[in-house]
């Protein structure tokens, strides 16, 4: 059974650190490109990160984030990890880890059937 599983999320105060994990089952991350997203409460899902392997390549879908939160791949534990620093409490939110089944990180994901989904872990910046 294809799976994607994130963990990692939780209450941290403001300035403080995370690591979420995207781990994968039932298919090999290598051949895929794999993003982050993330859905604030009342507002519309957003892109965070996406890594592609076959495009040799990372993207940070927000100029404000790419110095804060870096992308990254362990293909032998089929995870895809986002560490984020200097969190603030507008970084609240569910955050999704998904996998492109036919392209790559440029691909559309909003609506999208080639795009799966995990079920999102919590993130609360919070003092």
């Amino acid at each position: 059974q294809v799976q994607l599983v994130e963990s990692g999320g939780g209450l941290v105060q403001p300035g403080g650190s995370l690591r979420l994990s995207c781990a994968a089952s039932g298919f090999t991350l290598d051949y895929y490109a794999i993003g982050w997203f993330r859905q604030a409460p009342g507002k519309e899902r957003e892109g965070v990160s996406c890594i592609s392997l076959a495009e040799g390549a990372t993207y940070y879908y927000a100029d404000s984030l790419k110095g804060r939160f870096t992308i990254s791949r362990d293909n032998a534990k089929d995870t895809v990890y986002l560490q984020m620093n200097t969190l603030k409490p507008e970084d609240t939110a569910v955050y999704y880890c998904a996998v492109s089944w036919t392209g790559g990180c440029g691909t559309p994901w909003r609506g999208s059937k080639t795009w799966s989904w995990g079920q999102g872990t919590q993130v609360t910046v919070s003092s």
